[in-house]
């Protein structure tokens, strides 16, 4: 199967009221841990890759490793999605590479840092959905801004500091012309997201509610949803990390929020601590080992079991074969429409 546009995922997840998970890849190993998943639980898939995943593997590589999925699970629908884009240029270049989806994050300014205004943010979402549309290309935006940092990209903000105002979301929608929104509702990026379970007064989920509400056909995405679990950092820690404690989304608020108009939902985190703890293991249990093989595999299957776990508990698992994939310039027909 080629890769698709995340449009037509999400559109069939709001069909059948369940989310997807978009999972981030830096390299080979991670790839095939995602597919393996998404064969196993039978799901739709979306993989996304920041601009430091892009750096790291030096681009050409990634879309190639891609193209090779594609080749080997025909049966699954893929997305290759562009993670925080932050600037009209990032877009572009991953458009013109082969991407079927993108995010224009102008909730911050090309430094990937600095929030910017509300007037930016419209200005150049809107530039990127008029260029990748035009060639069926999904858009995501974003309006509010996370916590913390990853791959360089966030204002390394308390969760707390630029929640989204839901009237505004509409404005942004509307002048946009998007086709997912992100929203901001407390969570962050990385692994230390809260420093105790989170509640209503950390985790913002009315507020997502209420966002929904106000725009009850509009795909929501939630960002920084890694769950972080306890099991996974006590083996890293177990196995000589140091990791201080922390928590994640819980399993049930995000599925409360596909209850209410999430259909994309940003895995990284949880994967990081699941290949990391199993590599650690590994080398502290078998010091003498030095193939790379000994510990990858063992950490590709460690990311496995996580994707998988996830899909099933978004609801994903079961659909990869409920629709026939619409080509990229029959969507661009559609968007001229």
């Amino acid at each position: 199967m080629p890769l698709v546009s995340m449009r037509q995922l999400l559109d069939e997840a709001a069909k059948g009221g369940y989310g997807i998970g978009a999972f981030n890849v830096n390299n080979m190993e991670q790839i095939q841990a995602i597919m393996e998943a998404a064969r196993e639980t039978k799901s739709p898939v979306i993989v996304q890759a920041s601009r430091g995943a892009r750096a790291y593997s030096q681009d050409r590589f990634l879309y190639h490793l891609m193209l090779a999925a594609a080749e080997l699970y025909p049966e699954i629908p893929m997305v290759l999605h562009q993670d925080h884009g932050n600037s009209v240029e990032t877009c572009k270049s991953a458009i013109d590479m082969g991407f079927t989806s993108v995010m224009m994050d102008g909730s911050l300014m090309p430094d990937g840092q600095t929030p910017s205004s509300f007037e930016y943010n419209v200005d150049a979402t809107r530039r990127v959905v008029e260029m990748a549309h035009a060639k069926g290309v999904t858009v995501e935006g974003e309006i509010g801004c996370l916590g913390g940092i990853e791959d360089g990209h966030g204002a390394g903000l308390d969760g707390l500091s630029h929640l989204t105002d839901p009237d505004q979301a509409v404005k942004f929608v509307k002048l946009t012309g998007l086709d997912a929104l992100a929203i901001a509702i407390g969570t962050s990026h990385g692994a230390y997201k809260f420093s105790k379970k989170p509640t209503g007064k950390t985790l913002k989920m009315a507020r997502l509610i209420e966002i929904h509400d106000k725009l009850p056909n509009v795909h929501l995405v939630m960002h920084g949803s890694s769950s972080v679990p306890k099991k996974l950092q006590n083996i890293i820690n177990r196995y000589g990390g140091k990791l201080k404690p922390t928590w994640g989304v819980p399993i049930k608020e995000i599925q409360l929020g596909i209850k209410n108009g999430v259909r994309k939902i940003n895995v990284d985190t949880d994967n990081r601590l699941a290949m990391t703890g199993a590599v650690r293991k590994v080398l502290m249990k078998s010091p003498k080992k030095f193939d790379p093989r000994d510990y990858l595999k063992p950490a590709r299957e460690a990311m496995k079991k996580v994707v998988a776990e996830r899909m099933g508990q978004f609801g994903q698992a079961g659909h990869a074969g409920d629709y026939a994939p619409i080509p990229l310039e029959e969507m661009a027909r559609r968007y001229r429409a």
